[in-house]
């Protein structure tokens, strides 16, 4: 067993903020010398922690992709890193950047900042679990009873995530955050204020106008509405007026058993910092929105547990590989292979205990967490499965996977099933009977994965009775 050292870099771009952090990771092989190796990863320390950066914007619409471009280079200086150096790492955009029409163009721009990226666009589900993860509330909620829920505040939304003994149960997003309402921190003339405050402030016939100068006492009025739909997002208080208006892409689908709260997200750093005179340092209302729900039923009425990190929860670490072989019992259409960089879609033993209908409705309504702007891309959907199952339990498995699977077929992406436990080789037989002729898929047993990670797959080695699977996690430091 021998260790080796290597150097990763994550790169944040949010809607408020960018940041970079870069780590060292401690890779192990377990294996003995005559083995598959068996590679791990043992340890991590960040290295260096940029400083956090407003996003720089062209435009509404654009990224100012040379200003962010020139601040990554910046930080390898500072850092003393040159960027050969770095061997792996993730690139994750979220929140209203991930929708400017050049996102992709400045993603493909910084992914040549290191060797291997993972370099994914979070939608708002993703995005909650990411978040979620980053604030150590799927941890928590293995210590705790019931549901717990974290609440990313952001600069253009607020990410929901609920967790049940480490599992995530729901998502939920809502556009609720800091820089909704953008003004000069000296003069007070306010310089944005976003599509959906707008019709607020209509409706509501408060004062505030762009190019105006506004008052802390009206910004406050337009953070305490907002605050009244966040409580809302988890079953608090009367159902304000503009709930249904603020709502993303979709609210939690249970809110009851909710035991406790985390907050992540530059408004929840806010809501840790000492109250200072100046609540329009930011040239926001974050400030504000941070007062407000600190004085919501949300902090009066829920047990609001510590989060592990606020401003940098959604991603500051890097992306890292974890090397997997899979089990002995696996099927595939070769011809699928290699595959590279599928996001995981994971269920719970909490959803594979319902009904053959209920599962496959699940695994669909999981699947859909990975859209972002009406595009599914090819996803792996992970289960647990069960121990020596009986043929009618991997028949009922295979049904509701082809069932709840069947926007991806729809697009002819090749099937991917990962199982926890070993029945890989009898649920791809029944898989193979229940798909068009054909039609590429692979299934495979005892790999471990989690929401939020990405997997490659290689070709088959060991006379085709093994496939080698790298996860990768991204990590939250």
């Amino acid at each position: 067993m021998h260790d080796e050292k290597i150097l990763t870099v994550g790169i944040d771009l949010g809607t408020s903020t960018t940041q970079l952090v870069i780590s060292e990771l401690t890779i192990q092989n377990f294996a003995s010398t005559f083995t598959v190796p068996r590679i791990s990863i043992s340890d991590k320390k960040i290295l260096y922690q940029s400083e956090i950066l407003f996003t720089p914007l062209l435009n509404q619409t654009e990224i100012d992709g040379e200003r962010i471009r020139d601040f990554v280079e910046e930080q390898y200086k500072k850092s003393h890193t040159h960027k050969e150096e770095i061997q792996m790492g993730a690139v994750i955009i979220t929140g209203e950047s991930a929708r400017k029409k050049n996102a992709n163009n400045v993603l493909e721009a910084l992914s040549s900042f290191a060797g291997d990226f993972v370099v994914a666009t979070a939608g708002p589900d993703l995005e909650s679990i990411i978040a979620g993860k980053g604030a150590g509330t799927h941890l928590l909620s293995k210590e705790h009873a019931g549901v717990l829920v974290n609440i990313d505040v952001g600069g253009g939304t607020s990410n929901l995530a609920a967790f049940r003994t480490g599992e995530v149960v729901g998502t939920a997003c809502f556009d609720v955050g800091g820089r909704l309402i953008r003004l000069h921190p000296k003069t007070k003339v306010v310089e944005y204020i976003s599509p959906k405050v707008k019709e607020m402030i209509e409706r509501k016939g408060f004062s505030i106008r762009e190019g105006k100068v506004t008052t802390v006492a009206e910004l406050q009025k337009i953070s305490d509405e907002l605050t009244k739909i966040l409580e809302n997002s988890i079953g608090l208080g009367t159902r304000s007026e503009f709930y249904e208006i603020f709502i993303t892409n979709h609210v939690l689908s249970s809110t009851e058993d909710i035991q406790g709260i985390t907050f992540s997200g530059g408004v929840a750093s806010c809501m840790l910092e000492k109250e200072e005179n100046d609540v329009l340092r930011y040239g926001d209302i974050g400030v504000l929105l941070a007062r407000s729900i600190l004085n919501s039923a949300i902090c009066r009425e829920k047990t609001i547990l510590p989060s592990q990190e606020t401003i940098r929860a959604t991603v500051v670490g890097a992306g890292s590989h974890t090397t997997e072989v899979s089990g002995s019992t696996i099927a595939y259409k070769e011809k699928v292979l290699p595959i590279k960089n599928l996001p995981i879609v994971k269920m719970s033993e909490e959803d594979e205990q319902v009904s053959e209908e209920g599962f496959a409705k699940l695994i669909s309504e999981k699947i859909q967490w990975q859209v972002f702007e009406d595009e599914l891309p090819n996803v792996a959907l992970a289960i647990k499965g069960v121990s020596n199952p009986s043929f009618n339990e991997i028949q009922q498995y295979a049904r509701s996977i082809v069932k709840g699977m069947k926007e991806i077929l729809k697009k002819e992406y090749p099937m991917i099933v990962m199982v926890e436990h070993d029945m890989a080789k009898a649920l791809g037989h029944s898989l193979f009977s229940l798909l068009p002729s054909n039609y590429p898929f692979v299934c495979i047993d005892s790999v471990k994965v989690e929401n939020g990670d990405y997997i490659d797959i290689g070709n088959p080695i060991a006379g085709g009775q093994v496939l080698p699977v790298i996860v990768k996690t991204l990590f939250f430091c």
